[in-house]
């Protein structure tokens, strides 16, 4: 197997030449490797070793595609849709758990197990739904950053576009000089318009009973209020995340111990529910701050135009009581840092998801410009055509995209996190299984009924000939029942591989920790994920 480097001579393009679903080649000692190692003791100290996976992922639940949606259903529904960060928000954090533990126990991410469980062809499917994923969420990220630049320079919308090609690039350079501090620095941004969101609650004073009817009593008003739910949905629960978080928890050296492992899951899970405790509160504040802004009888005309058709060029006015004529200034920053941010972890994915699937690599750089060109040619199009409100509408669609593509990665995870020839001792008990699959499938229905109920109403309303209807509804429901059979085929297809667990549950090896004492065995973190997450800065001696 061939891994990066930390050298300047380290190759743009790294193809695996060994069979990888064999063993675990990669855990190999290398001390340059920037290590995070979790210390050998029961203690709860042990937490701030594991910190960083879940705040990392967690970035994506307060992107521009959630600020977008937040604002539109605060917008038109008030606090109706509520109940859908709440309900998004547990599910995730079961959800991401599965994906840490699955990494932690196996010691392969989901996209290496897609490729180790299924057939060439099914595998190569799921590799393009999951780009696809990663360039539906980056849509938001470019259209966000494009906002926020013309919100602090007056550029226009579709020269913020182009621009957005370099500016990650730059933040992907500046990572050489510690990872870290710029993702405090980043977060610190985002915490700051969080302040606001919050500070402005206390303006706004938003009805206590309305903002909890809205949090515990599920309503649906209109096929709009569909449309906008899975768009919260898609936008808290993304497919990419999953493939993230299940390959950034190798990056630590943790003790291979039964002990060892669920100490491992269990404070993966306590710094998950954390980082997602902060996203919820966000995106609480935003949608209370935006239902009790636009449906109060003070508004001037100008902010109830705005609050009909509200998107992130538009927001700033929300805060306008907290930070006065600085809420534009303010607002850009935040939705830079948040826009920028969230590219990166993108980024992140799409090397994981290239290397799992096709056992592949790009220089992180590479792979970043090909998502983002792909994600700017739409954009780029439609700021043209339709403007700011146009953009605004793409976020709402590339939304919907991700929540139409989550089962194709969710159902892999479900399968393989409850699968005993996987995970072992570890797999899912019967109630988190249960709950999970009862979340997976309601995601699915309400996917699959927004789909039907959209598409027969939007036949019906057109105005083409009966010939051209009848055709077009061949082929869109042809496409629906193939959409069907995709997921059929991943929930009733059995696994068939099974996992050499890197946990000391076999017999002889419950022997070796006896021998050794509790735990004192330990795996490597992944060199291959290290090296992906946390670019090294060229020594001298690389130079020479």
């Amino acid at each position: 197997m061939a891994v990066t480097g930390s050298g300047s001579g380290q190759p743009q393009f790294i193809s695996s030449t060994g069979n990888r679903s064999l063993s675990n080649a990669p855990l190999i000692e290398n001390t340059d490797i920037d290590q995070i190692v979790v210390p050998d003791r029961t203690s709860w100290k042990n937490l701030f070793a594991y910190m960083g996976p879940g705040f990392l992922v967690s970035i994506a639940y307060i992107d521009p595609g959630n600020f977008e949606t937040d604002l539109q259903a605060g917008a038109q529904y008030k606090y109706e849709l509520l109940w859908i960060i709440l309900v998004a928000s547990c599910a995730a954090l079961v959800i991401q758990s599965m994906a840490a533990n699955l990494g932690v126990v196996t010691g392969k991410h989901l996209a290496e197990h897609c490729r180790t469980e299924y057939p060439r062809v099914p595998n190569f499917i799921l590799w393009i739904i999951a780009e696809i994923a990663i360039v539906a969420c980056d849509i938001p990220e470019v259209i966000g950053t494009a906002f926020a630049l013309n919100m602090l320079f007056n550029i226009p919308v579709w020269i913020g576009v182009l621009l957005t090609g370099l500016s990650t690039l730059i933040l992907l350079a500046l990572q050489q000089y510690g990872v870290r501090k710029l993702e405090f620095l980043i977060a610190f941004l985002v915490f700051t318009i969080a302040a606001c969101f919050m500070a402005e609650l206390g303006y706004a004073n938003p009805d206590a009973k309305e903002v909890m009817k809205g949090l515990f009593v599920p309503e649906l008003k209109g096929s709009g209020a569909t449309g906008l739910a899975i768009s919260l949905l898609g936008a808290m629960v993304m497919p990419h995340n999953l493939f993230l978080h299940s390959a950034l928890v190798l990056s630590r050296k943790i003790p291979r111990s039964v002990r060892g492992i669920k100490e491992a899951c269990r404070f993966y899970m306590i710094e998950s529910a954390f980082a997602l405790m902060v996203a919820f509160l966000i995106n609480i504040c935003v949608i209370s701050v935006s239902g009790a802004v636009c449906s109060s009888s003070n508004l001037n005309e100008e902010d109830q135009m705005s609050c009909q058709d509200l998107d992130l060029n538009k927001a700033s006015f929300l805060l306008r009581n907290v930070l006065g004529k600085w809420s534009s200034k303010l607002f850009g920053i935040a939705l830079l840092a948040s826009g920028q941010s969230s590219t990166i972890t993108g980024t992140y994915a799409g090397q994981y998801v290239m290397q799992g699937f096709l056992d592949l690599r790009l220089e992180p750089w590479i792979r970043n410009m090909l998502t983002r060109c792909l994600a700017i040619v739409p954009s780029l199009i439609v700021a043209l055509i339709g403007g700011s409100a146009g953009a605004g509408k793409l976020i709402i669609i590339a939304s919907m995209i991700l929540s139409f593509e989550l089962p194709f990665a969710l159902v892999p995870l479900l399968k393989f996190t409850s699968s005993k020839t996987k995970m072992g001792q570890h797999v899912n008990s019967i109630t988190i299984s249960a709950i999970t699959w009862i979340i997976g499938s309601l995601i699915m229905a309400i996917n699959i009924y927004y789909l039907i109920t959209g598409f027969i109403k939007l036949l019906l309303r057109s105005h083409f000939e009966v010939v051209a209807k009848v055709f077009l509804g061949i082929l869109g429901f042809s496409g629906m029942a193939i959409y069907l059979a995709g997921i059929a085929y991943l929930v009733l297809r059995k696994n068939k591989e099974a996992t050499h667990l890197l946990a000391l549950t076999a017999p002889e090896s419950q022997q070796m920790e006896n021998g050794q004492g509790n735990g004192s065995i330990y795996c490597l973190p992944r060199e291959d994920i290290v090296s992906m997450q946390l670019p090294q800065r060229s020594s001298p001696a690389d130079l020479d």
